[in-house]
């Protein structure tokens, strides 16, 4: 392929151009045994168990960040949301949406670290699609992915929430909200905070074959943790109370929420679990994501209470009780 330093309208339009990513960036990246089928559909091997299917996109600002960029968000997001159903992620599909006047380093800093969490997560990108959009039609890339994969009957999730369950997490929250923020020129501040961004299969995987406590995996991306464990109780008819002292956050990010204006818990986290699971696993839960390196700073932070309001409520270090809702506010767009 003849050197590029930027991405032209021509590397959309089908012809040689576009040829010549696929066979020299994608497939470099991308390859295996059926995205070498070359075909306009990828042919799957038979999926033994239930099959599971998510799709996502993705339009973060800046799509460099500390802790990952779009192409790792991209996959550990949809990866991550196959693992949320007790899945065993399997395969990808990518659709870009490319700025025209991209810089060729950029895009292909991007198909490696695509390609990279993909090998990671043991899932194979299957097919894909790639637009060039004119200047100004879209922020540099916009990235686009389905995941598919499979529960094993004896991974599913199927027993019902009830009073005494606990709620647990696998670490502290907001680290990828402030570290977005950050990197926003508009916003004014420096900060040392890594976004979470993260796969959490293994974790997950580590979890269910040790314990069958397990009740419910959910990920508290965008609303955060506060917005993921209403959607919980509303959906699920149940109560939910927290412990503030039992949720994790780190001081530089309170400090900025603070400033900011912004409560900590309703921040976006791109690495992170909740798990709920019966009380009598509970502790046997915890010791196996304490030995896991996403889950060393595991925590119960609340419990399922008998309530028929669906609230979900945090007992506060001062000893009072601040009821949580949804997010209903913009905090800042972009962050996934």
């Amino acid at each position: 392929m003849k050197i590029i330093s930027v991405i032209t309208l021509a590397h959309g339009n089908g012809g040689r151009l576009t040829h010549d990513l696929i066979d020299n960036l994608f497939y470099k990246y991308f390859g295996n045994d059926i995205l070498a089928q070359k075909g306009d559909s990828a042919l799957i091997p038979p999926v033994s168990g239930q099959v599971v299917t998510t799709t996502d996109s993705f339009v973060v600002n800046p799509i460099f960040f500390t802790g990952g960029d779009i192409g790792k968000l991209a996959v550990t997001g949809t990866v991550n949301d196959l693992v949320m159903s007790g899945a065993k992620p399997l395969y990808l599909t990518v659709g870009l949406i490319i700025e025209e006047g991209l810089q060729f380093e950029k895009l292909e800093a991007v198909i490696e670290s695509i390609g990279r969490t993909a090998e990671k997560a043991e899932v194979k990108v299957v097919t894909g699609d790639t637009k060039v959009v004119e200047k100004g039609s879209v922020d540099q890339i916009y990235i686009n992915t389905t995941g598919i994969g499979r529960i094993r009957e004896e991974d599913q999730l199927s027993d019902e929430i009830e009073t005494g369950d606990k709620v647990i997490i696998n670490g502290s929250v907001g680290d990828h909200g402030v570290s977005i923020m950050a990197q926003r020129d508009e916003l004014g501040f420096e900060s040392s905070i890594k976004s979470d961004c993260g796969l959490l299969d293994s974790l997950v995987e580590d979890i269910l074959a040790e314990s069958n406590g397990v009740k419910l995996l959910t990920d508290p991306t965008r609303g955060g943790l506060a917005t993921a464990l209403k959607e919980i109780a509303n959906q699920n008819q149940v109560s939910i109370c927290l412990k503030e002292e039992r949720i994790s956050v780190k001081k530089e990010v309170n400090g900025i929420c603070e400033i900011l204006g912004l409560d900590p818990l309703y921040l976006a986290n791109e690495g992170k679990v909740i798990i709920v699971a019966s009380s009598d696993e509970a502790e046997r839960i915890l010791e196996i994501m304490k030995r896991h390196p996403q889950g060393e700073q595991a925590e119960v932070i609340g419990t399922v209470v008998e309530d028929n309001g669906s609230r979900l409520s945090l007992e506060t270090e001062l000893g009072g009780t601040r009821v949580l809702s949804m997010l209903t506010n913009e905090l800042l767009p972009r962050l996934c």
